[in-house]
């Protein structure tokens, strides 16, 4: 298979890296024809913190998708998460040439927005366009060829910093990949689980991953607030190991199979087999126990996440509730959590809009990888698509900088 015709998205979680391969078929829409997935053990909440570690485990999820799909994968779209991304709104405004809003416009008002002070060590990650206003006319998606003389635009800017991104890229460098783009996870997973009618409306997705839980705010049809809390299922996982006295590994399995985030759904006659630490015998004990343990954390993230939807100012907005995806959210009893502590509806958003293997990937816990390859698709083969890199990592000095800027002044002008 020729390599163009490949879109991959790689999840570079922090318990998991996964690899889903798909390709654009005639009609448009995108086929999955392989999956790889490996433990992860070189991240930490969402960042590397050994490389090695990190280079071992994509290689064994890469090996695994492309013996399934056939091919050698050779470029990949990478999700980026952490608690040091940042997401903030913007605004810019322009007077527009000629009296008809062109293309040329439309770039410069987004550089107008853009053109604010970031420290040395962030860098841009997405600029997303919210509305443009041409005129004081207001809520325009796609001002082109409209008249008009004065333009604003207002957008999302997320911002990472660029060591972690760095990090990810040497990563996959070092793998045997190149990076077509580092996307932020939770605009990623919002392509995969989210219907046009809840971006629409307004809708909270909370992508709750192992080391990190992802919030993005959306509504008419655009992002509006985007944040990262540095806490996740490995937490989880940690209570339990520490709760039950049992080895992480086993601490979890049993979270996987017996998690509960609400203890009054378990009864008390409910046992579970609980291994033991130092070649000890392994031990029953009620389940109950163990919900009691995930109860807490899993409230407390909620309650986190609610107190993050307050402080952006869009919770009266999302009228459509919380989608809930990402691993994390296959705890039995989380909807129901979520439910109470949001006061919102709330359900579980697994992956939807893919075909070829899509039963394989219908898991929240592939949410982050299949949005990685939709966006990869929307890149490659939508209106202005471009194969170019749109990520990168900041190597130039700060005079180079300031030399190709002024270049693209001398530019413009003429």
């Amino acid at each position: 298979m020729a390599k163009h015709d490949l879109i991959v998205g790689l999840d570079v979680g922090t318990t998991k890296i996964c690899v889903v391969v798909g390709e654009v078929n005639d009609e448009g829409s995108v086929d999955i024809i392989g999956i790889g997935t490996s433990p992860s053990t070189g991240l930490r909440r969402g960042v590397v913190v050994n490389i090695e570690k990190t280079v071992q485990c994509i290689k064994k999820a890469l090996e695994d998708a492309e013996l399934m799909a056939g091919c050698d994968i050779r470029s990949v779209y990478a999700g980026i998460a952490g608690s040091h991304i940042q997401g903030f709104n913007s605004h810019g405004v322009i007077a527009v040439k000629g009296g008809e809003v062109t293309q040329r416009d439309v770039d410069r008002v987004i550089e107008a927005a853009r053109a604010i002070a970031i420290p040395m060590d962030r860098e841009v990650l997405h600029t997303l366009p919210q509305e443009f206003i041409v005129d004081d006319q207001r809520g325009i998606a796609d001002p082109l060829g409209m008249a008009g003389v004065r333009l604003e635009v207002k957008v999302h800017i997320v911002t990472g910093a660029v060591t972690s991104a760095q990090n990810i890229i040497r990563s996959c460098n070092r793998s045997g990949l190149d990076v077509s783009n580092i996307v932020l996870e939770s605009l990623a997973s919002s392509k995969a689980v989210l219907s046009p009618e809840e971006r629409e409306i307004g809708v909270a997705l909370v992508d709750i991953g192992g080391g990190t839980t992802d919030l993005a705010i959306f509504s008419k049809d655009s992002i509006k607030h985007t944040s990262v809390l540095a806490l996740g299922g490995h937490n989880l996982t940690n209570d339990i190991a520490y709760g039950l006295r049992t080895p992480m590994v086993s601490a979890e399995q049993i979270k996987i199979d017996h998690g509960c985030a609400m203890a009054d759904l378990i009864t008390s006659d409910q046992i579970i087999e609980v291994p033991s630490v130092g070649g000890r015998e392994s031990r029953t004990m009620s389940k109950r126990v163990l919900a009691e343990i995930c109860e807490p954390r899993c409230e407390e993230i909620m309650a986190l996440v609610d107190q993050e939807l307050i402080k952006s100012g869009f919770k009266n907005m999302i009228a459509a509730g919380v989608v809930l995806t990402g691993g994390t959210c296959l705890i039995e009893g989380i909807q129901e959590l979520a439910e109470q502590i949001f006061d919102l509806p709330v359900r579980i958003g697994s992956p939807v809009g893919v075909g070829g293997l899509s039963a394989e990937v219908s898991s929240p816990m592939y949410a982050t990888a299949t949005g990685l390859l939709l966006h990869g698709a929307e890149e490659e083969s939508g209106p202005g698509a471009t194969r170019q890199k749109a990520f990168r990592v900041r190597d130039d000095s700060p005079f180079e900088s300031i030399l190709g800027r002024m270049r693209k002044w001398f530019t413009d002008i003429a």
